[in-house]
């Protein structure tokens, strides 16, 4: 044997002293890690792993999903407002009437002040959604404010209804000599994303009209941190025509918004999609 392969005394004392038995000491404690026995807890976890496996790759998805991604990729680039409706009402429709959904991806910095955008509008024909809208006001428009859609209104008393861990609302009006009640909510309605704001339109003098709009429909809009805008359009049961004309409604108030702030391309990229369609993008330049 070598010099290399041959074990030197100290290593064979080691391997002979790891081999011996210790007195007082139970068989089990004496063996090896590599001759301990895998727990039976341990032997379940792995069989439910193995399960769990197997049933997602037994997992398939929908043939209307599948039908649905074969319509995509054969109409795969960029369409005319019109035509890109059109392709959208040609997938295989759910079992409830979808919502539809813009988003467009602008080019800005959601980091700068100057280039945030953040807004409220109706579209021209109507969202197909409606909102629960409180309204904070006075005493006196309270019944106007109810006649208009409101679910509840007044000042006072609606702000401790509301501190009170009443929520069932989606929107919340003010007028702005409201705000000294308002601004007590503002930890609670802020977290939220109810807490009235003049950008979006929900705090202005005439809170009547305001909580008409958004009762029937008006959608507020706000950039995310990717420069991301999303609003709803309408739903599948919309005509083609309605559609179009909302989704061009939305891509112009958006361009006419234009932050002075913003260089090179502003509108990089426009998709609209049902709740369960795939996207289709729409041309913006």
């Amino acid at each position: 044997m070598s010099e290399e392969t041959t074990p030197t005394p100290e290593e064979t004392t080691e391997v002979q002293a790891s081999d011996t038995p210790v007195e007082g000491v139970t068989p089990e404690e004496n063996a090896s890690p590599k001759q301990e026995k895998a727990t039976p807890a341990a032997s379940e976890e792995h069989t439910a792993w193995k399960s769990r496996l197997a049933r997602r790759r037994r997992r398939t998805r929908s043939s209307r999903s599948a039908e649905n991604r074969k319509l995509a990729e054969a109409a795969a680039g960029t369409h005319p407002a019109a035509e890109a409706v059109q392709i959208l009402k040609t997938f295989k429709p759910a079992k409830f009437d979808q919502v539809v959904e813009c988003c467009l991806h602008l080019g800005i910095d959601p980091r700068q002040a100057d280039q945030q955008l953040r807004g409220a509008l109706s579209m021209p024909k109507g969202s197909g959604k409606s909102a629960r809208v409180v309204c904070f006001c006075a005493e006196d428009k309270v019944a106007a404010a109810k006649e208009a859609g409101a679910v509840e209104a007044g000042s006072d008393d609606l702000a401790e209804k509301i501190k009170g861990g009443w929520f069932d609302f989606d929107v919340a009006i003010a007028s702005p000599d409201m705000m000294r009640v308002v601004g007590q909510l503002g930890k609670v309605l802020g977290p939220k994303g109810l807490m009235p704001s003049p950008k979006a339109g929900t705090v202005t003098p005439d809170p009547i009209t305001a909580v008409a709009e958004f009762a029937a429909g008006k959608s507020e809009y706000r950039n995310d941190d990717g420069g991301n805008l999303h609003i709803v359009i309408g739903r599948m049961s919309f005509s083609e025509t309605d559609l179009t004309e909302n989704l061009e409604f939305f891509l112009g108030t958006i361009e006419k918004l234009r932050p002075a702030a913003v260089k090179g391309l502003y509108m990089k990229r426009c998709v609209i999609s049902g709740t369960m369609t795939p996207s289709v993008e729409v041309s913006v330049s």
